[in-house]
């Protein structure tokens, strides 16, 4: 209902008396009315028609592998948070009505300070940083007759409103990134500059937790798709690697090179995707993994193993969904050459007179060199479309350009490799 509604008949507030002063009651109003539908209709409902059903379910023996805090987080806690913030800003706003002062005003503005930095806040991020192993979980599950019908049930409840689990599982993001609107609009409406500024200083402190939380949630989707990726790449010993290195069979523990597994750990990936290499005038088709300091060129190995359908995941972009989905389905990724360290990379680019007279459209060449600036590879890639090519080679010059400007800042010591193998 809208304020005009609720108040009909009542002599709390009226309009004419002061419109200021009740605009300002509406966008409070505003918070209070869009926290119950999230309350009622999105967070209970998650709560009772999924989760109770769920662990009612499992007391009886049914699905009980499945793991309810990897689905709903903290689900129980938003609820008690929410309600708890509802009730006292009831209170609050009741307070107002009746006595309009500069006393019940300071309580709304401790409130929302308090409810905010203490609570709110800190429960929305553990939420959050969850949700896209919740959706993992839920795509991985939903191959399951049994969870599949459980889903299917509650989602005919009347409660539900026609929408689906992941339509409700992604209200609280939703609410989170709403609120500083919310709040900006009671800004605007506030009767003092005092008043407009607390507000302002709540807003700061609400996009600074969303900032926080976007930064984590990077940190952690890239800490996740390393850690995969480390048990997917194969390095293959220099034998195998360069045909003319013939080592004998009892010589090979000699030169048993150490692990490279750990290369990529607590590593950034920037970017990754297929590209096609021209090598032998053949056309072999690599994925290519961009890290903060090296450039990987690997071949794909598929698996015989077939995972099933994967469903892509709403939080990444189209190149990370392809990664997700080879990972998934148990590819390994044979490493080529060597990591190209990315002080030691060259670009060059194939203009369009060159691509069109050597049948290479969309191409550029990759050149590793050594520190006495002499060439030790050189790699031919070829994007699907022209915006492919410029995103790869921005992409490529952004890292470069990123290294370089570290290492004049604060050289590179730790955790390293400053110099090519092959020098």
């Amino acid at each position: 209902m809208s304020l005009e509604d609720f108040l009909k008949g009542r002599s709390e507030l009226a309009a004419a008396e002061n419109p200021k002063a009740y605009r300002k009651q509406e966008a409070i109003w505003e918070l209070f009315t869009s926290e119950c539908v999230y309350f009622l209709d999105q967070l209970m409902v998650l709560k009772e028609v999924f989760l109770t059903t769920l662990t009612d379910l499992q007391m009886r023996a049914c699905l009980q592998d499945i793991d309810s805090w990897r689905l709903f987080a903290n689900l129980n806690e938003l609820c008690l948070v929410s309600f708890g913030f509802l009730t006292s800003l009831l209170r609050v706003i009741k307070e107002m009505w009746t006595n309009p002062d500069s006393y019940s005003t300071q309580s709304l503005l401790e409130l929302l300070r308090k409810a905010f930095s203490e609570s709110i806040c800190h429960c929305l991020q553990k939420y959050c940083l969850n949700y896209s192993t919740a959706i993992l979980y839920l795509d991985s599950l939903k191959l399951r007759e049994d969870f599949g019908s459980f889903v299917k049930w509650c989602e005919r409840n009347e409660q539900c409103r026609r929408l689906q689990l992941k339509d409700l599982l992604v209200a609280p993001l939703q609410r989170f990134t709403r609120y500083p609107l919310l709040l900006k609009n009671i800004g605007k409406k506030s009767c003092s500059e005092a008043e407009e500024n607390t507000i302002q200083s709540i807003v700061d402190l609400v996009d600074t937790a969303i900032y926080d939380l976007e930064g984590k949630v990077k940190w952690l989707d890239n800490y996740q798709k390393v850690k995969q990726l480390k048990e997917a790449l194969v390095w293959l010993p220099v034998w195998e690697q360069d045909k003319r290195a013939h080592v004998p069979e009892n010589l090979k523990h000699l030169l048993k090179a150490v692990t490279l597994e750990n290369l990529v750990s607590h590593r950034s990936l920037l970017h990754d995707g297929k590209l096609v290499l021209i090598e032998n005038a053949k056309m072999h088709e690599v994925y290519l993994f961009l890290f903060d300091e090296f450039l990987l060129i690997t071949k794909i190995k598929r698996s015989k193993k077939k995972s099933g359908v994967v469903e892509s995941n709403p939080l990444r972009p189209a190149a990370g969904q392809e990664l997700e989905f080879l990972l998934q389905e148990s590819c390994s990724f044979i490493v080529l050459d060597q990591p190209i360290s990315l002080d030691r990379l060259q670009l060059k680019n194939i203009d369009q007179l060159n691509a069109t007279a050597s049948g290479l459209p969309n191409s550029f060449i990759i050149m590793h060199q050594n520190r006495y600036q002499q060439c030790i590879g050189v790699f031919i890639l070829q994007a699907q479309t022209e915006s492919v090519k410029k995103a790869w080679v921005s992409e490529i010059e952004d890292a470069i350009s990123s290294l370089l400007k570290q290492d004049c800042q604060q050289p590179r010591v730790r955790n390293s490799f400053l110099e090519s193998s092959q020098i």
